[in-house]
């Protein structure tokens, strides 16, 4: 695997441990803050779905550090594209339906490691 890959795959992981950190343990402290057009009552009643969304994240984050760990090349690159094609849909439907800002923060990052992950296989086989 590439080391520009590995590296925005370490990002994209990074920052889903930091989402799932948010949700689990953060929600009510610094969601207020953080989402400040939602009324403050809402972080209270939300605690628990916003918990099981954050252990998602941890399971993306913990799927895109494992393959950065796969010894065989062909299986790390099908691992780590379909955790960056979760985390991809994700932002796109996040965007689409919550924020636009999603798909820059969230897709980019996935998008961005798939093609480096990817380009340079195209580049081998011509």
């Amino acid at each position: 695997m590439p080391i520009f890959a590995r590296i925005m795959i370490a990002l994209v992981a990074i920052l889903h441990l930091y989402i799932a950190w948010f949700g689990i343990f953060a929600w009510q402290a610094q969601g207020p803050a953080t989402f400040p057009d939602l009324p403050a009552s809402l972080f209270e009643p939300t605690t628990a779905m916003a918990a099981n969304q954050g252990v998602y994240n941890l399971c993306v984050a913990a799927g895109l550090i494992w393959s950065v760990f796969i010894r065989n090349a062909e299986w790390q690159r099908k691992v780590a594209s379909g955790f960056l094609l979760f985390v991809a849909t994700a932002g796109i439907f996040g965007a689409w339906r919550v924020s636009p800002d999603i798909a820059l923060v969230q897709a980019g990052p996935a998008v961005i490691g798939l093609l480096l992950l990817w380009l340079p296989l195209s580049r081998t086989r011509q």
